[in-house]
C-alpha cells in the first residue's frame, strides 16, 4: 500500500509542469496547502484532473458542451463514494488495488469516469527487520532518480454533505485514492506493493472522462517508475504524523542507527 506520501512542490510549480487551464487550488475553502513531507490519510493534497464543471454545461442542450478543461484542485486524501451515507469511511479508502479497481464497488464508478493524478515527489515504505532477536520497521523514502514529480494514478469522487445548503462551500467534499499495484523486484525487498503512476505522455488518456474504456486505461497504468527509482533509510520520525519538514527526508546520518544491508 502507500500510506504515506511527500507532496512539497508548490501550486504554481504544478500549474506550468502539468500544463493546467483552470486553476481551482487557489482562494477559499480550496486555498493551497503546504509543503508537505507527511502526508498521511484524510489531509488535503492536490490533484490533477480533466472535467467539464456543472456551471459550463448547457442544461438545456440549447447550445454545445463546452469542452472539458484541466484542472488543479485539492482534496482529501481518502475517497469518500458519492453513495456513502457519510463521510467517516474516507480514511480506510486511501489505496485502490489495479486488479480490482474496475469492479470493486467503491472505485468502479470513478475509474470509468473519474481519474486524476496526484503529483508527488516521493513516498514512504517500512521494512521489517530484525535486531538482536527483535523486530522492527525501518521507514525508507522512494523517489525518482532524477528528482522529477511522481504522477500517481488516482480517482478522485465528490460527495454531497446533505448537512449543509447546496450553495455552501462545503457542500460538496471532494475526496482522492491512490492506485497501487504489485512492486517491482527493487522496490519489493521493502515493500510488497507501490503507487502506479502515469507517464507523460499518458496523462491526456488517462485524464479524459470520455475514456471509459478498462483494456486502455490499464495501458496508461505503469508501476511508480519501475527502475528509475532509488531510495535511502530515515528517520522514525516520520512515523508520527505530528512531524513535518525537509529533515523527514533526509538520508539517515553517519551517527544514527541503519538498517543492516543496502537496497539500491
Amino acid at each position: 500500500m502507500c500510506g504515506r506520501f511527500v507532496s512539497a512542490r508548490k501550486r504554481l510549480e504544478l500549474l506550468e509542469e502539468f500544463s493546467i487551464e483552470r486553476d481551482r487550488a487557489g482562494d477559499g475553502p480550496d486555498r493551497e496547502p503546504d509543503p508537505d513531507y507527511n502526508v498521511a490519510p484524510t489531509k488535503r493534497v492536490f490533484a490533477v484532473l480533466e472535467r467539464r464543471p456543472r456551471d459550463e454545461e448547457t442544461p438545456h442542450g440549447d447550445e454545445p458542451e463546452r469542452p472539458s478543461a484541466r484542472e488543479l484542485r485539492v482534496v482529501r486524501w481518502g475517497l469518500v463514494p458519492s453513495w456513502a451515507k457519510d463521510a467517516s469511511g474516507g480514511a480506510r479508502l486511501i489505496n485502490a488495488r489495479a486488479e480490482t479497481v474496475a469492479v470493486k464497488p467503491a472505485f468502479r464508478r470513478a475509474f470509468a469516469r473519474r481519474r486524476c493524478i496526484l503529483p508527488a515527489d516521493g513516498y514512504y515504505e517500512w521494512q521489517a527487520v530484525s535486531e538482536q532477536g527483535k523486530q522492527r520497521k525501518q521507514p525508507y523514502y522512494i523517489y525518482s532518480k532524477d528528482g522529477d514529480a511522481l504522477a500517481f494514478a488516482g480517482l478522485y469522487e465528490l460527495w454531497r454533505d446533505e448537512a449543509v445548503p447546496p450553495d455552501h462551500e462545503r457542500a460538496w467534499l471532494w475526496t482522492a485514492a491512490i492506485i497501487t499495484t504489485q512492486a517491482t523486484d527493487d522496490v519489493g525487498q521493502i515493500h510488497d506493493r507501490m503507487p502506479m503512476v502515469i507517464a507523460r505522455d499518458h496523462w491526456a488518456d488517462w485524464l479524459n472522462p470520455d475514456n471509459s474504456e478498462p483494456g486502455q486505461l490499464h495501458a496508461t497504468l505503469l508501476p511508480a517508475m519501475a527502475g528509475g527509482l532509488t531510495s535511502h533509510p530515515v528517520s522514525t520520525a516520520v512515523n508520527f504524523v505530528r512531524n513535518n519538514g525537509p529533515e523527514l527526508i533526509a538520508p539517515l546520518s553517519a551517527n544514527q542507527e541503519r538498517p543492516p544491508g543496502e537496497l539500491f
